[in-house]
């Protein structure tokens, strides 16, 4: 029997913990993946001032932006942090729900606009809302919370930090791009991508630019073109598991044009 993705290579570059859900996903249509992560996720430690806001006032709503934030803030945080419980995107919300937590939102889009979205969000005055995120990264949904009138406590219950392949990854990719069969990278952020970018070897470095992008929306769509991405760039729905390998079985088939 011809699965959806047979002879197709993948290069997957999420964190080494997160992938072991999409390689069974991808191996099981048929594709052989190739694990070459770019960022390492670690847990940090609520400081005390932190704390002490968090244990102020009874909360409305705790937003939980990805499933690390979910690991990481509930090996220190009491659960429930709030009077309800957000989760941007299907996979976070499983992970709530896997520790016991009710999930009382979650939009359709594993993003911040599509949280936005939602009705329970359109009015916060006077509302105390936990966002629940790593450092860094977008302000986007904070900054559009504390706009709707929501007074907003960032729990940055985790960090992301560029990691170098291995020299058996480093291996694996450039037999991969020096090969004629055909191959996709996949990347879920910006941030992976940049990673990417910058830690592959000088001699593959065009190979890899040329290369088909699988990606997760328009907004890193536009950074793979602003960095430099020469070959084709697909954009699947949203970076979930599920949403990414409907794109790739799409490319595959032939359905699925370059963003």
């Amino acid at each position: 029997m011809t699965l959806p993705l047979d002879g197709v290579t993948i290069i997957v570059t999420r964190p080494a913990a997160q992938t072991s859900r999409f390689f069974e996903l991808a191996r099981a249509a048929g594709a052989v993946c190739i694990p070459y992560p770019t960022l390492q996720i670690s847990r940090t430690l609520l400081d005390d001032h932190t704390r002490a806001h968090l244990q102020s006032r009874a909360w409305d709503w705790a937003i939980f932006t990805s499933t690390n934030a979910v690991e990481s803030a509930l090996e220190q945080c009491p659960t429930p942090l709030a009077a309800r419980h957000a989760a941007v995107g299907r996979a976070t919300a499983r992970t709530l729900e896997r520790h016991g937590v009710k999930v009382d939102a979650c939009p359709e889009s594993a993003n911040s606009e599509g949280l936005l979205e939602l009705q329970e969000f359109a009015a916060l005055a006077g509302r105390g809302v936990l966002l629940v995120k790593g450092s860094g990264g977008r302000e986007l949904l904070r900054d559009a919370l504390r706009a709707r009138g929501a007074s907003v406590l960032e729990l940055d219950v985790y960090r992301r930090s560029l990691t170098a392949p291995t020299a058996a990854a480093a291996a694996q990719l450039h037999a991969a791009l020096t090969s004629a069969g055909p191959l996709v990278v996949v990347v879920t952020s910006v941030e992976v991508l940049q990673s990417l970018l910058e830690h592959v070897a000088s001699d593959d470095a065009a190979r890899l630019r040329s290369r088909t992008l699988l990606v997760p929306g328009p907004r890193v769509a536009a950074a793979a073109a602003r960095l430099g991405w020469t070959g084709p760039v697909v954009a699947a729905a949203t970076a979930e598991d599920e949403a990414m390998l409907a794109a790739l079985t799409g490319l595959a088939a032939g359905s699925n044009p370059p963003a």
